[in-house]
């Protein structure tokens, strides 16, 4: 039986790229995204992570936000998740 992969180096490089996207907001967007759900990803959830890191970012904030339709390689329970995320936390 082979070993299983050591995803801890695709991680670390999922966590850097979802914090150095080129924008703040997106930093703040993708790596908020990431900090708060990537500890209880399987290998399957890192791929879909993946994937969309390989997106400009300029869309993926329209997916997050719903004002572009999310294309359907994207969509389901993650992208839910990064949708109702608030990603604009105002002290009182």
């Amino acid at each position: 039986m082979p070993d299983t992969p050591d995803l801890s180096a695709r991680f670390a490089r999922a966590k850097f790229r979802s914090w150095h996207r080129g924008t703040r907001e997106a930093d703040y967007m993708i790596g908020g995204f990431y900090d708060r759900y990537h500890t209880g990803w399987s290998e399957a959830d890192l791929v879909w992570f993946e994937s969309l890191l390989d997106e400009d970012d300029v869309d993926i904030m329209a997916w997050a936000i719903q004002t572009q339709a999310v294309p359907t390689e994207i969509a389901g329970p993650h992208m839910d998740l990064m949708q109702k995320l608030d990603y604009v936390d105002i002290p009182r």
